[in-house]
């Protein structure tokens, strides 16, 4: 399997170059040449395997230079029981009503979904320098709106050959998610806050990825750039995974059977976490619609809903901070695509959007895009309204996000009628977002003069369900990272940190 650059310059790589390279040269993203298929028959074989057994069966498909044995031994040490996760099917399906079934990708320990993908990639990774025999040290350059920041500097923690730089928006993340962060330990791990915005950040880090002053110093001190955003192909692979376990669960349970489809929700920003459903999808998974859930900055709703992507507008500091985001990256693998593989017509939109701020795509693809896709968005009011309404009917707590992409199912349904079984990602536990979840369900008062950890346990409390460990531990950390930056500074303090 060879990958090739969404913007159709310069050769194509192996998978372990795309990994270790993390962006293409040319500023465009490494996606794989083809797709691979699954059979009815293969998915019926799927469904005898465990979480573990089947990532490294579809990351077989793709990683192609990884030999099975490695990749059964480093999935099998991601996906630990109880050392990474607390439950042995990593992503639990739990049903929240009838007809729709919660995906719990928060079970790791970082208590969100980044951990599926971010507990595998150091190995994908330090793995990937030994097959391009790359000796350089590896610097992973992150933007982060909250939840990938931590769950990458808990991936790479103190992994040898590797240094990771997490930059993250100074009034953009929730607090706990702040804490998470500044106190993390070890020896190569920075964390910044940026004044500004993830876009702002993303921006940065992705300039700093191509910027040749920078490059040049880094190799003279025998360091390369990579990346553990969703923009690197290790980074988004495993989330194929947690889809195929999905239905598959499904099917045992007898909810649907195999061949029959299952419509997927998902809460997204980035555009990486419903991008792996789309794979997935085209791989061969009986997947139906795909709903993609919005928050107040509802880019992306926009765009499925018109073919005009248009990040010119106001940005909303929200309760759902994983979400907070104008330029959504992975969606140029998308296009890509379903544009059937334009590069040109791909560098030419990605282009008119880093001049203009939005770019309009061709009716053709438009229409494969409203084919594939349904989108709705859940403003502050709503999203606040459906994690009550879903505790009082169900008992379940929701995060704000996936409070989103429940109120954005519920549009779906009322919309369509279709009764179709959803699968919805639950990206976040609701202790992540404890200010937010108990003023939904108990009001803003319940929140007025308490610090993050007394709120911890108040929510705990309310709901009757134990803070989770690792953010419970958070109370004893000192904080270890206090740097700060302009937005426009990134490339500075990189160099300053890296001592370049």
């Amino acid at each position: 399997m060879n990958y090739v650059s969404t913007r159709g310059a310069g050769a194509t790589v192996s998978a372990a170059t795309a990994i270790r390279q993390g962006i293409a040269p040319d500023g465009g993203l490494f996606t794989p040449e083809t797709v691979p298929s699954i059979t009815r028959d293969q998915l019926e074989q799927l469904a005898g395997q465990s979480y573990s057994e089947l990532a490294a069966t579809i990351l077989s498909r793709y990683l192609t230079d990884y030999q099975p044995a490695d990749l059964k031994w480093m999935v099998a040490k991601a996906y630990a029981v109880p050392e990474k996760f607390d439950t042995a099917a990593v992503t639990p399906v739990v049903k929240l009503q009838e007809h729709t079934y919660l995906l719990e990708l928060w079970h790791g320990p970082t208590c969100a979904f980044k951990d599926i993908a971010l507990q595998l990639l150091p190995y994908l990774m330090t793995k990937a320098a030994e097959l391009t025999r790359d000796s350089k040290e590896i610097v992973i350059l992150v933007a982060t709106s909250g939840d990938t920041g931590k769950a990458a500097l808990e991936g790479f923690k103190d992994v040898p050959g590797t240094r990771i730089i997490v930059f993250f928006p100074e009034d953009g993340v929730s607090e706990m998610q702040r804490l998470q962060m500044v106190t993390q330990e070890g020896q190569n791990t920075l964390v910044v806050a940026v004044r500004g915005n993830f876009d702002d950040a993303q921006t940065g880090v992705k300039q700093v990825f191509t910027d040749p002053t920078v490059i040049e110093k880094l190799a003279d001190k025998g360091m390369s750039f990579s990346s553990a955003n969703s923009i690197n192909w290790g980074r988004l692979a495993p989330q194929l995974v947690y889809y195929f376990y999905g239905y598959l669960e499904l099917y045992r349970r007898g909810v649907i059977k195999l061949g029959e489809r299952l419509n997927v929700a998902v809460p997204t920003g980035n555009f990486g976490n419903i991008l792996a459903a789309y794979l997935a999808k085209t791989m061969g998974l009986p997947l139906g619609k795909l709903i993609c859930a919005s928050n107040a900055n509802k880019v992306l709703t926009d765009f499925i809903n018109t073919g005009i992507y248009n990040r010119n507008r106001p940005f909303y500091t929200t309760s759902s901070p994983s979400m907070d985001i104008l330029i959504s990256s992975n969606l140029e693998r998308l296009l890509y695509y379903l544009s059937d593989r334009n590069a040109t017509q791909v560098t030419a939109w990605m282009d008119s959007l880093k001049r203009t701020g939005h770019y309009r795509v061709d009716q053709a693809t438009f229409s494969r895009i409203q084919e594939l896709f349904y989108a709705g968005y859940a403003d502050e009011a709503e999203t606040l309204a459906t994690i009550k309404a879903v505790y009082q009917d169900s008992g379940v707590v929701l995060d704000p996000h996936t409070a989103v992409g429940a109120a954005v199912v519920a549009q779906y349904l009322a919309a369509t009628a279709d009764q179709t079984p959803v699968l919805l990602a639950a990206t976040a536990s609701p202790f992540k977002f404890n200010a937010s979840v108990l003023r939904a369900l108990a009001g803003p008062a319940a929140v007025q003069g308490h610090n993050e950890f007394e709120l911890l346990e108040q929510l705990a409390r309310l709901v009757n369900q134990p803070v989770p460990a690792a953010l419970q531990n958070l109370k004893q950390k000192p904080v270890r990272h206090r740097t700060v930056c302009e937005r426009d500074q990134l490339a500075v303090v990189v160099q300053q940190l890296l001592g370049l």
